[in-house]
Order: structure tokens, then C-alpha cells, then sequence
């Protein structure tokens, strides 16, 4: 199993998270040989990268971000490899190549349902503050939030000033979200993508209140029908690394649980016989629900976590 993975430049710090990840996954299920290559979070560097891990494995991780995992579609389709996909949740890339990606995080226009009905479901329909960064991640769960609100009856303006103490759901890069952030205080209830992870602690001078939204979330008593169970994936990453994983790190245990149980049955590695296998898969990780539309390749069985940030970290709601 081949993956490329961003060990140095700008996604470094979820790079790391994946290495860990796949490493202590790889200790648990040692018939798997796992050869890991640094793509610095560009995406020339993908295109020496990915093609050099095709030409030494059967099968094929893709790298974390919707930007990374863009190209990394286009050089899996040029090579006619199936390539699964964990870390890029944009909507353009999950159906951009169907029959040659499989893509196992929910897609960004989805990412914020669970913000927008917990809002509803508490009885809160005051106007929601939209705001999106760079790039068609960011969009992509801006127009996402905006539908749902719409759906629930909930005002929505798009963009502007984030001081002015109206809830706010953002969605950017890390940087980005910390940004606004530390703009929106007196906002009664603010989300970003970026509160997520752990790292966000670190990043502003009190998390507390913060809602976030992610990937997986430990203790959701998700039942894995295949591979290793959340409790004994977590026990073993904490004994390595003295804390809980984050969820770029589940969702690419969860794409090599995928990738290699669909082989087995399969019976080989090809694009063809593992999107065959894949196609009418609905089955479940430690990652939660896994099922794609066998049309597009979109994601439709996962759904994001919505997280409060307290006095001892992040809680699920």
C-alpha cells in the first residue's frame, strides 16, 4: 500500500496525524506493507510522487486536502489506477474521476448539517453569518451551510464583518479559521471547520464555546463491521503518542481498511476489479458508515461530527 503523505510543508501538521495513523494501523495488520512518501503539500511534487508509489504497489491512498487529492484524481485516471480517497472532501473532486476514485470522507457541502441543526433543534434562528476562505473547499461548505439553513428557516448572509455578534459558520483553511476566529468573540455561537482538530486549542487563547466540525469523533460507539474497532485503533495510538488521534488520522486508517478488504474480495488489484467489488459496498469502520454512489463515487453513507470545545478539550454534542 502506497501513500502520499505531507511530512514537511504547510499541511505538516495533518500530515503527521495521517503517518501516525496509517503507521499504527500497519502494526495492528502486519501483512500489509506500507511505503509512505512526503508529497510537501504540493502538488508538483504529487505528480513525481504518486506516480512512483503506483509503479511499487497494489494499492493506492491519496493525499490529505481537497487541493492535494485534485490533482492526485487526475494522475490516478492517467495511470488507470483506483485511488481511495481520505483527505479531500471536496464535492468537484469525489465525482470528478468515478470510476477511479473512491472517496471515503463525507463531502464538504455536508459538513456543516450537523451546526445548522443543532441551531434549529435548540430553537435558535437568528441570521447566521456565512464565511468561506480560498479555494472550492471552502465554497463548496459555504454553500453547503447555506442550504441548510435555508431548510430550517434560518436567515443567512453571506460574507462581511464578523464582529458584529451574529452566529458565524466559517470554513477555510487552519490559518484562516483561526483568523475570524479570534474576530467573532462576541458572536453567540460560532463553528469553524478548522475547531475540528486538537491543534485548534493551540491556536487561539481560549477554545472554549467553539463549536467544530469533523470527520470522526472518539467515543461514537461507531460499530466497525470491517477491520480494527475504535477502541483498540485509539488505545494503540495513545500508547504511541501519549493522545487521542484527530480525524485526518481515522479517515486514512479507514480508506487502508477499505482499500485492502476490497482486494481480498476482489481477488486482485486492479482498477477495474477493486471498483467492481467497491460499488455496491455498504459496510462500516471505525470511521463510521461507509457507502458511494456507484454513479459519481460521492460519499453518501458518512456524516460529520459536531463538537463543543470546554474546559477539558472538545466534547462531542
Amino acid at each position: 500500500m502506497g501513500a502520499p503523505v505531507s511530512l514537511s510543508g504547510r499541511l505538516a501538521m495533518f500530515g503527521a496525524q495521517v503517518r501516525l495513523g496509517l503507521e499504527v494501523w500497519q502494526r495492528l495488520r502486519p501483512s500489509v506493507d506500507l511505503l509512505i512518501e512526503d508529497d510537501h503539500g504540493e502538488p508538483r511534487s504529487l505528480d513525481v510522487v504518486l506516480p512512483r508509489l503506483a509503479g511499487r504497489c497494489d494499492l493506492l491512498l491519496g493525499p490529505y486536502s481537497t487541493l492535494l487529492m485534485r490533482r492526485a484524481g487526475d494522475i490516478a485516471t492517467a495511470l488507470d489506477r483506483l485511488i481511495w480517497n481520505h483527505g479531500g472532501a471536496g464535492d468537484d473532486v469525489q465525482t470528478a474521476h468515478p470510476r477511479h476514485v473512491v472517496s471515503v470522507p463525507t463531502p464538504a457541502s455536508r459538513y456543516a448539517e450537523p451546526f445548522v441543526r443543532h441551531l434549529a433543534e435548540t430553537g435558535d434562528r437568528s441570521t447566521l453569518r456565512i464565511v468561506h476562505g480560498k479555494g472550492g473547499f471552502a465554497r463548496q461548505a459555504a454553500e453547503g451551510a447555506s442550504r441548510a439553513a435555508h431548510e430550517h428557516g434560518i436567515p443567512v448572509v453571506h460574507g462581511g464583518p464578523v464582529e458584529d455578534g451574529w452566529n458565524l459558520f466559517c470554513a477555510g483553511s487552519f490559518e484562516e479559521d483561526v483568523e475570524l476566529v479570534k474576530r467573532a468573540r462576541h458572536s453567540p455561537a460560532v463553528c469553524a471547520v478548522a475547531a475540528g482538530v486538537r491543534e485548534f486549542a493551540s491556536a487561539v487563547d481560549d477554545p472554549r464555546g467553539i463549536y467544530g466540525v469533523g470527520q470522526w469523533f472518539p467515543g461514537g460507539g461507531h460499530h466497525a463491521a470491517l477491520g480494527v474497532s475504535e477502541r483498540e485503533f485509539v488505545a494503540a495510538y495513545q500508547d504511541r503518542t501519549g493522545e487521542p488521534p484527530s480525524y485526518p488520522a481515522v479517515q486514512a486508517v479507514a480508506a487502508a481498511i477499505l482499500a485492502t478488504h476490497c482486494a481480498d474480495l476482489a481477488g486482485g488489484h486492479s482498477r477495474a476489479e477493486l471498483r467492481a467489488v467497491v460499488a455496491g459496498l455498504e459496510t462500516s469502520t471505525l470511521f463510521g458508515d461507509f457507502a458511494i454512489d456507484p454513479r459519481t463515487g460521492r460519499q453518501t453513507g458518512h456524516r460529520t461530527v459536531l463538537t463543543r470545545w470546554g474546559e477539558g478539550g472538545p466534547v462531542a454534542v
